[in-house]
């Protein structure tokens, strides 16, 4: 007699999923402090790698427009990120990440050396379903 093998819960998987991304998001934040930055104002650098409305950088962010206000103000110090008006409306400011911004997520990216070496130890083939699966979760999670 064959034993079925233990089903795999939806619960089994969000605890999975819950601490990979507890791991990373760890990596992610110190990897941001040794570069001057919090967690939340890297994340936002890597949002605004294109022109986003404040109001939907805080959605992103997952947060109140006001502390949106906070972190784009310590980035254009900084001189990481611009915000401009938008053409279409003058009230809606759109913030976009500069070179010298593009640089430490980069460098960010780079010193996270956890990620780098959980990621680079999978071979082609679950590199490959591993972003597919990503691909086929967000919008959902998004949505």
């Amino acid at each position: 007699m064959t034993t079925a093998a233990p089903r795999i819960t939806t619960a089994d998987l969000m605890a999975a999923v819950s601490a990979v991304s507890s791991a990373f998001w760890i990596d992610f934040a110190g990897a941001a402090g040794r570069h001057g930055l919090s967690s939340s104002q890297a994340k936002a650098l890597g949002v605004v790698t294109e022109a986003v409305p404040m109001r939907a950088l805080a959605g992103r962010l997952g947060c109140d427009a006001s502390n949106v206000t906070g972190i784009v103000d310590r980035l254009e110090t900084l001189g990481f990120a611009r915000r401009e008006a938008a053409s279409t409306d003058r009230r809606v400011k759109i913030v976009t990440i500069t070179d010298p911004g593009r640089e430490v997520l980069e460098q960010i990216r780079a010193d996270m050396t956890r990620a780098h070496r959980a990621l680079e130890s999978l071979d082609p083939g679950q590199r490959e379903s591993l972003l597919a699966m990503c691909d086929q979760i967000l919008p959902l999670l998004q949505g």
